[in-house]
């Protein structure tokens, strides 16, 4: 009977542990951002879409959060170059 209390507390503070881990999709998004952005990638996008509207070739997932049931996907994008700005006209 004392081993299996013993077991209970202890699967108790792990699952307990396990929820205090677990971060919100935002939190996730943030933190990957920051790894890309100090990759010097400056034109990408991250979405947080449910695992079910996963599609193939519309970007990596490069996480998952709420239990798996929602995913963040990586997409390139393209930015058109910036112009420089106009020179004041010289009278």
């Amino acid at each position: 009977m004392r081993s299996l209390v013993t077991v209970a507390v202890l699967l108790g503070v792990s699952v307990a542990a396990c929820a205090q881990a677990a971060k919100t999709c935002e939190d996730l998004k943030a933190e990957i951002a920051k790894k890309i952005e100090a990759n010097g990638v400056k034109s990408y996008s991250l979405e947080i879409v449910p695992a079910g509207q996963v599609k193939d070739g519309e970007g990596k997932v490069v996480g998952s959060c709420e239990g798996g049931a929602k995913k963040i996907v990586y997409s390139k994008t393209t930015t058109p170059a910036a112009k420089p700005p106009a020179e004041p006209a010289k009278q």
